[in-house]
This record gives structure tokens, C-alpha cells and sequence, in this order.
């Protein structure tokens, strides 16, 4: 059941559109390299941060996870 809540969690934890656009360009990556990463189409990363579609699924637990982690990887890097 603990992996069911986190999956949960993970999924309502998706930024805003505008937010995981500021995420990704803080962390110097374009959008490209996140379609890659995600398998999905370059024009689905820009249509998810121009909140035209959103992700569903795996995918959306798997964007969800990638924006948090690049997001604390970059506020790492500035408060050290």
C-alpha cells in the first residue's frame, strides 16, 4: 500500500506547466534531451509546458520524478 500512496504523491507532485519549464531550463537541458529520456516526442515535452496536454500514467510519475530530481540537483549545486 506504501508504494501505491508514494505513487500518489508523485503523480499530485507534478509542477504547474510554467514551473516545469523554469526547472528544466535552470538545469541547462533541452527540451530534446527530456523527450529522450522519457521516449516520448519533443512536441509532447513542449506541449506539457505550455499546459496543452498533460502526461498520464508512467509517464507522468516518470516526469514528475525527473523534474524533482533535476530541481534539487540544481539547488544543490547553488547552496553549495
Amino acid at each position: 500500500m506504501s508504494d501505491l500512496l508514494a505513487e500518489v504523491r508523485e503523480s499530485l507532485s507534478l509542477p504547474r506547466p510554467a514551473v516545469r519549464r523554469e526547472i528544466r531550463e535552470a538545469a541547462g537541458i533541452p527540451q530534446s534531451r527530456i523527450a529522450e529520456e522519457l521516449g516520448v516526442h519533443v512536441l509532447t515535452v513542449h506541449r506539457w509546458e505550455a499546459g496543452t496536454r498533460e502526461p498520464r500514467g508512467e509517464l507522468r510519475l516518470d516526469y514528475a520524478r525527473l523534474l524533482r530530481q533535476l530541481d534539487e540537483t540544481v539547488r544543490g549545486v547553488q547552496d553549495a
